[in-house]
Parts: C-alpha cells; structure tokens; sequence
C-alpha cells in the first residue's frame, strides 16, 4: 500500500486524531495535577517513566539507542529546547494561566520560528509571514483584553513561561539543523528522558514536593500523562507522519490547542465564550500561515 493511498490517508487521519485528542487533554490533565504536585517535579516523574518505557518500545522494534559521541552536546541541547524548556516552562505556566492563555502562547512557537529564520538561516519575511505575525498577535491581543490588558505578578509569571517555551522550542528548531542518527522513537526517549530528569532534580530542590500527597485522582493522572500524552501519542504521531503529508499533519496539530482549550472549559469551568473563540481563530489562523513555510511538522505536545 503506498504511503499515501487513500487507505493509508485515513489511517493516517484516525491516528492524527488520537494524537491530537492525547496531547490537547493533556493541558487540563496537567491543570489538576498541580492541585496535588508541584509543576517541575510532577512533569519530571511522568517524563523519565514515559522515557523509559519509550526506549524500551524502542528496542523491542530492533532501534538502537547508541548516540555517537560527536552528537551528544546536540543530544543535549534538542532535550533542552524541546523538552526542558517546552514541557516544564509550559507546564510552570499552568500554574499562574488559564489553559486558554497558556496554551495560545505556547503555540506560537512558528511565529518566533518565522522570525528566528531570518536572521539565522537569511528567510526573510513574506507578505504572508507579516499577515501570520498580525493574525497571532491580534488573537492574543483580544485574548489578553479581558481584563483590560492588567497583569500581577503572578500572570507576568505565567505569561514570561508560556513565552519562554515557545522561544526556546523556536530558537532550537532553527539553530540545531544536524540531524541525530536516531530512529524516531530512541530519539524522542533519549530527549525525553535527558529533558525530564533535570526537571525532578529541581523539583526536589526548589517544589519541596510531598511525595505521599497524591490522591487516587492525581496517580490516575500521572498514569494519564505517563501513557497518554507522553508514550501512545508520540507513537501514533509518528506513525500518522508515515501516512501523511508533511503540511497535512502540520496543519492538523492545531488542534492540540483547541482540544485543550475546549477539555479546559468542559472539565475546569475556563471561561470559553466568544473574546476565545475569536483569540483562537486569529492566532492559530497566523500561527497556519506561519507553519506553511516548513515542510516538517513539529513533534510537539
């Protein structure tokens, strides 16, 4: 069956759309999580769990998990920018954000990628790159106008994280172009992995977690997190690329945060009336125009 028949498309679709739900009701999963642990420490455990059982998936296919030495500081810094900086600084964000605003800014990492490339890689902006950038900052505009654009210093906090995911995962999408001699499963649960553990580590140092005060609801959430989001999702998300068109699965990704916005207002109560229906329109509007200028979709929650 050729790789994209109209058979292989579909099948590619329902695991796009199992991806997508995975990694979208991640957010309010996350959300309630931190009820119970602090946001490093908890994204840390479930992130070296799902590395773990990604390397052993991994080996059990026949993949190698051997980097070459002259690709470890590579190695490293891929688990810094993807990983570290996009999953913990985006999860430290949940804390003081609503999915909504947490989510919308985490995702306008191919904004700042769009940006990035011109001094980096020499692209310099199209007409439609400057319709992406107003697109994404007008919804953001009407996302933040609800309160008359007033932040203490907690939502500056959670603003400052949210953004700092988004520039970092951009900077490292644009600046670390080598590829990494890996198959795709070993590598995402070496970046995983080597992403994740730093994060316990300061969890420990600075959460000061209690580590007996998980309810039954939040060990179920950890499980969610560990096996969802983090395992089973990278897993279809690789095997609908192997369907897909690049720009297919791209585009689709955007649901991510409409899913988690949505599962946000359905599970938590976020408001969700029309100033965030507009916000999402506008920016994942721009945020589409900004992702047509790659032909790789990112691997991102």
């Amino acid at each position: 069956m050729s790789p994209h028949s109209s058979d292989s498309r579909f099948a590619g679709f329902l695991l796009l759309a199992v991806t997508i739900i995975g990694w979208g009701l991640n957010w309010p999963a996350v959300k309630l999580l931190l009820l119970e642990w602090p946001p490093l420490f908890s994204r840390g455990v479930a992130g070296v769990a799902a590395a773990v059982l990604l390397a052993a998936i991994a080996l059990s296919r026949g993949e190698s998990l051997r980097v070459p030495r002259k690709h470890w500081l590579r190695l490293a810094f891929a688990a810094f920018t993807n990983v570290f900086a996009w999953m913990g600084f985006g999860t430290v964000a949940m804390k003081y954000l609503p999915i909504s605003e947490a989510a919308l800014l985490a995702y306008t990492m191919p904004i700042w990628t769009m940006l990035f490339a011109w001094p980096v890689l020499g692209e310099r902006p199209t007409l439609r790159s400057l319709v992406a950038l107003v697109l994404a900052f007008s919804g953001l505009a009407v996302l933040f106008s609800g309160q008359g654009f007033s932040f203490d210093q907690s939502k500056l906090m959670g603003v400052a994280m949210a953004l700092g995911a988004a520039v970092l995962f951009a900077f490292g999408s644009v600046t670390a172009r080598t590829p990494i001699p890996l198959k795709p499963i070993a590598l995402v649960a070496w970046q995983v992995g080597l992403g994740c553990l730093p994060m316990i580590v300061l969890g420990l140092m600075i959460e000061h977690p209690d580590l007996d005060a998980l309810s039954p609801r939040g060990w179920a959430l950890m499980a969610y997190m560990t096996l969802g989001p983090m395992a089973i999702a990278y897993l279809t998300w690789f095997a609908a690329l192997s369907r897909l068109r690049p720009a297919a699965a791209t585009t689709g990704s955007l649901g991510v945060p409409i899913v988690g916005v949505c599962a946000g207002a359905l599970f938590l109560g976020d408001p969700f009336g029309l100033r965030e229906i507009a916000a999402l329109v506008l920016t994942l509007a721009g945020v589409a125009l900004a992702l047509r200028r790659s032909a790789a979709p990112p691997s991102i929650e």
